[in-house]
C-alpha cells in the first residue's frame, strides 16, 4: 500500500511512531547469474560489491517508505473503533487479504472490484468461502453514481456507528465513515477528467477523524500530461500527474486548500526492462494520498 492523503487536523506520525520498522535483512541478498547481469546492464554497475551496496540502500529506503503508511493503517485498525479499510480497484483483493493476515479486522475490510469475476476468483484464491472469511467482497463501478456518489467531504470527526458491512450493495452508506482507502495502480487507468471525479468520490468516503488515509501509487510524470507507458506494451499512453499537479488536485480542488497535507515525489522503478517513477504522496489532514509512478515519455 503507496499512495497516502491525510485530514488537515491528523499526523501522519502520530501511527508511525506507535510501531517501528523493521530493518532489512542483508543476509537474505541474492542475485543469481541471470539477475545480476540485468541489474548490471540497468544500472551501469558492473562491481559485485558496489551493486549489492546500492540495491540494498533503494531497498532500505523503499521498505521504510512503504511500512510508515502500511504500519499506520494496520495501527488504525487497532486503536480506531469500527474503523473500515476499502481496498478500491482490488483485482483478486491481495492487499485487503494482506492486512486482515496482519491484524486489521476483516469483518471491517471491503475489497471492491468493477468485475465480480475478480471478487469471486479471490475466494478461489485464498481458498476461502463467504462463511470462511468475513471480509466484505463488493463488486461495483465507481462511475455509477448508485453505487458511489460524489459528497462533499465530511468535516463531523465524532466516531461513527458500526456497520454491518455484509449487507452493503453500495459504498454510498459510507460516506464520511472509511478510515482508510487504498487504490494502488488504478488512477492512471483514467484520464485527467476521470482521476478528478474518483478523488473526490473517494473524498467523500473518508472520515473526518485525524489519522484517516487514502493511499497508493500511480504512473506519473516530471509534468502532467499524456506519457507512452512502453512497460505496459506497445504505445500504450495514459495520463499521469506531476508531484505539483498531484498535490493541487487533492489541496485545492478536492479538499479546501489547506485543509490536507499532501506530499508527492517520484521514486525509479525498473519494469520489464523499462525505467519508471513511482509517485509516493502522504496527506495530512484526513487523507494520506500516494503518488503515481512515472514513465519515461517518449
Amino acid at each position: 500500500m503507496e499512495d497516502t492523503a491525510i485530514h488537515a487536523d491528523s499526523k501522519v506520525g502520530d501511527a508511525c511512531q506507535a510501531t517501528s520498522t523493521p530493518k532489512e535483512d542483508t543476509s537474505l541478498y541474492s542475485l543469481s547469474p541471470k539477475q545480476a547481469e540485468f541489474f548490471k546492464a540497468q544500472t551501469g554497475i558492473n562491481d559485485n560489491e558496489d551493486l549489492k551496496k546500492h540495491i540494498l540502500e533503494v531497498q532500505a529506503k523503499a521498505y521504510k517508505a512503504k511500512l510508515s503508511v502500511y504500519e499506520q493503517i494496520l495501527e488504525l485498525g487497532r486503536r480506531r473503533p469500527d474503523a473500515v479499510l476499502l481496498d478500491i480497484g482490488c483485482c483478486l483483493g491481495i492487499d485487503a487479504r494482506k492486512a486482515a493476515a496482519d491484524g486489521f479486522p476483516a469483518k471491517n475490510i471491503i475489497a471492491s472490484d468493477v468485475l465480480n469475476e475478480f471478487l469471486q476468483l479471490s475466494h478461489e484464491l485464498f481458498k476461502t468461502t463467504p462463511a470462511s472469511y468475513p471480509g466484505c467482497l463488493l463488486p461495483g463501478d465507481v462511475f455509477d453514481p448508485t453505487f458511489l456518489a460524489i459528497a462533499a467531504p465530511s468535516n463531523d470527526i465524532s466516531p461513527a456507528p458500526a456497520i454491518d458491512l455484509s449487507s452493503l450493495k453500495s459504498l454510498n452508506p459510507l460516506h464520511g465513515r472509511i478510515s482508510a482507502i487504498n487504490a494502488i495502480a488504478f488512477f492512471h487507468l483514467f484520464n485527467e477528467e476521470n482521476q478528478l471525479h474518483i478523488a473526490r468520490a473517494l473524498a467523500g468516503l473518508l472520515s473526518a477523524q485525524p489519522g484517516s488515509i487514502i493511499c497508493g501509487y500511480h504512473v506519473g510524470a516530471v509534468e502532467k500530461g499524456m506519457v507512452n507507458t512502453s512497460a505496459a506494451g506497445p504505445d500504450r499512453w495514459m495520463f499521469a500527474h506531476s508531484p505539483q499537479s498531484w498535490t493541487s488536485l487533492w489541496d485545492a480542488e478536492v479538499f479546501e486548500k489547506g485543509s490536507v497535507k499532501v506530499e508527492a515525489e517520484l521514486v525509479d522503478v525498473t519494469i520489464r526492462g523499462v525505467m519508471i517513477k513511482c509517485l509516493r504522496e502522504p496527506t495530512n489532514p484526513k487523507t494520506c494520498i500516494d503518488p503515481p509512478s512515472q514513465f519515461p515519455s517518449h
